[in-house]
């Protein structure tokens, strides 16, 4: 692996805080590979062998069941797959696929557990990990049950637009496709909700997104940061789909 690779690898918050032998150990055990769009890398029911982390690209966790799919998550740069099943030795619950060109560093499960045990701060970062994703969680199924189709768009990008520094004009991150199955939503219910928002101060070309209005569209999307987050520490990274850009 690349010197430049191991030293992304070890600042992310999930490495940082380990000891470096045990660093170093999990690392001579890492494999990378690279991946194209629609590359399948791992399904439900399978055993979790590997940690994947994502160093280019993005990659789509989506589950399914009779013949139905949603979208749970899309993972980009510097994002990890899946590391509750890693460490439980249970088998994924999701299955994985390349949005795009993907590389992947795979770091073995077994030597995963390993360290866990016998490092506290590695314990302690992945404790913080799952808890993140787990408060994530919550708070994605509270969106879906409490609010209508249209407040959880509009919450959804007020949030996106918040977390790239209250940008007013942004591309979505990923195809409406799976925005709808990520909120819950079919395509043509995302397109009757995205069109009915041009009257709360939406403006929407393709896939660029303009706020004309923020005060009317926080007042359709009511945040709340027990739903929309973030944390008070502001710690918390937990799952979801990835930031947007600016467009300029």
């Amino acid at each position: 692996m690349h010197p430049d690779e191991l030293q992304e690898i070890r600042h992310l918050p999930l490495f940082r805080d380990m000891m470096l032998a045990s660093f170093d150990a999990l690392m001579q055990s890492a494999g990378t590979n690279s991946c194209a769009a629609g590359d399948g890398l791992i399904q439900q029911g399978a055993p979790a062998d590997y940690l994947h982390v994502v160093m280019e690209g993005s990659v789509e966790l989506y589950a399914r069941w009779e013949g139905r799919e949603t979208t749970m998550a899309v993972i980009g740069p510097a994002g990890t797959f899946i590391l509750a099943a890693c460490i439980r030795d249970a088998p994924y619950l999701m299955s994985a696929r390349a949005l795009e060109h993907v590389r992947l560093v795979r770091l073995p499960a077994s030597d995963l557990r390993a360290i866990f045990r016998r490092d506290a701060e590695f314990a302690v970062s992945v404790i913080q990990e799952l808890a993140g994703a787990y408060r994530a969680v919550v708070r994605h199924a509270k969106g879906l049950k409490l609010r209508t189709s249209r407040e959880r768009i509009a919450s959804y990008l007020l949030r996106q637009s918040r977390q790239a520094g209250d940008l007013d004009t942004f591309a979505l991150p990923v195809e409406k496709r799976l925005l709808a199955s990520y909120l819950g939503m079919t395509p043509e219910n995302l397109s009757r909700a995205l069109k009915s928002l041009e009257d709360y101060g939406l403006k929407l070309d393709g896939s660029r997104v303009t706020i004309t209005d923020r005060a009317m569209l926080a007042a359709l999307a009511k945040p709340d940061w027990l739903i929309d987050g973030p944390d008070p520490d502001g710690a918390s990274r937990g799952v979801g789909l990835p930031p947007v850009a600016s467009l300029d």
